[in-house]
């Protein structure tokens, strides 16, 4: 079975019916505040993990009361961050900013009450920045900049300083050290954690963009050629219905009805004339402009029976073996789009597999399974690889692969998928999977 049928008449209704889905709010700013507030509970761990270190082990006398009060508004900052967080849905650029420069502010406070620039810490505000580089557009990662500067030089001019026990200068400078190699592995293994995190939640952005322009594109593809099929359905309607009476009154006039061979030929006439007429009726119920009665109640099987016997008279074809292996009958509202996608995705298989085509229905707990098998070449593995997409065709002819990428989105828009595989002998299976409580009567509301 091959990706070449002609365009389903139930693009028609593309306008709608397909329509974008909603948009779920981009969780990607929401995410990388739960990641700043993680990092803020390290902090508040890594302080005092310091503070206790650097109080016992060297000896040095630190203003533990203010430096606990900074520790103890950095942790009435998270809760209330998390709890804020848990009620919002979007979390906007200036949220993070708000997030990074609060950070800021507190690491400033911890440092004037720790020896002030002198601290070998003071390289934790690059941390804030390259967060800020990452996370926040150009102009409030400037703003976090002149604010880390601002801050920087505050501790310079005002600061209290280490009392630091008697050591000689030697000792001092080895315990700088000391404390710059702890501060730039402590950075570097952090910058390593949340930026590899932070750029992951930003491919997943990212992603999700892609996809939605992607849909939108091929929904607007379906449009278009829905509002083709609408005008061309509605420019066949008059020199059709003039067919019809002019093959009518041909048939009675004497000469013709008194010779059975041709009077059997405008009867084959008048029933392509017909078929015809069906076909653009159709095409305008999927567009919602119905000629006749649309959809209306009825059961599986009698829809699927009616279905098949109609698709086998309209092409003379005997080839189609059809097994409903689906159980106890359900009431459904039948549907003219599923309709047009399984005649089409039949039509694919009867032209690549002129002696033997199988149509099997089955049920999987609350799921529909519609499969279709030939004995054709089965599917080029490009095709396979973009099932669905438009002009995916092994043949190369205008217009050709449209059909399966109408199957997939009339599909797609019954909250069900499509898949396709080929046989390791010889042939391919296209399976239609539908929710049934997409057919069932009265869970379709309005549609």
């Amino acid at each position: 079975m091959r990706n070449e049928a002609a365009a389903l008449p139930a693009a028609a209704n593309a306008a709608d019916a397909f329509g974008p889905p909603p948009l779920a709010a981009d969780a990607t700013n929401r995410k990388n505040m739960a990641l700043l507030i993680q990092l803020r509970w390290m902090a508040v761990l890594g302080q005092v993990a310091t503070i206790a270190f650097v109080s016992w082990w060297f000896d040095i006398t630190l203003p533990l009361p203010p430096m606990a009060a900074v520790i103890g508004a950095l942790i009435a900052l998270n809760v209330a961050s998390q709890i804020w967080l848990q009620y919002r849905d979007d979390v906007s650029n200036r949220h993070l900013l708000i997030a990074l420069m609060l950070d800021v502010v507190a690491l400033t406070a911890e440092l004037h009450l720790a020896g002030g620039a002198s601290n070998p810490f003071t390289c934790l505000y690059l941390l804030q920045v390259t967060l800020g580089a990452v996370l926040l557009d150009a102009r409030s990662t400037w703003s976090l900049v002149a604010l880390s500067c601002v801050s920087f030089i505050w501790l310079i001019v005002s600061y209290r300083p280490l009392l630091l026990p008697h050591h000689s200068a030697s000792d001092v400078f080895s315990l700088y050290i000391t404390g710059t190699f702890v501060g730039f592995v402590l950075d570097a293994v952090l910058l390593v954690v949340f930026v590899t995190r932070i750029n992951r939640n930003l491919r997943e952005r990212d992603a999700k963009l892609a996809a939605l322009r992607q849909h939108a594109a091929e929904q607007d593809h379906i449009i278009r050629m829905g509002l083709l099929a609408s005008g061309a359905a509605h420019e066949l309607g008059t020199p059709l219905a003039s067919l019809s009476v002019i093959l009518n009154d041909w048939r009675r006039m004497p000469a013709i009805a008194s010779d059975p061979a041709l009077a059997d030929d405008f009867a084959d006439m008048e029933a392509s004339v017909q078929r015809c007429k069906s076909i653009v009726t159709d095409i305008l119920v999927s567009a919602g402009q119905a000629r006749g009665e649309g959809s209306a109640p009825t059961t599986l099987k009698t829809f699927l029976a009616g279905l098949v016997d109609e698709w086998r008279g309209a092409r003379s074809a005997r080839n189609l073996i059809f097994r409903n292996e689906f159980g106890d009958d359900i009431a459904i509202v039948s549907d003219v789009a599923l309709k047009q996608a399984i005649v089409n995705v039949l039509d694919n298989a009867h032209e690549v597999s002129r002696d033997w085509v199988e149509l099997v229905v089955e049920r999987d707990g609350d799921m529909l399974l519609l499969s279709i098998s030939d004995r054709g070449p089965g599917f080029d593995r490009g095709i396979l690889a973009q099932l669905g997409r438009p002009y995916q065709s092994s043949k190369g002819r205008p217009g050709g692969g449209l059909g399966l990428f109408l199957v997939v989105n009339v599909i797609r828009k019954l909250g069900g998928v499509v898949s396709a595989w080929n046989h390791r002998g010889r042939g391919a299976t296209v399976r239609l999977s539908l929710p049934l409580s997409m057919l069932a009567i009265g869970e379709r509301g309005g549609e």
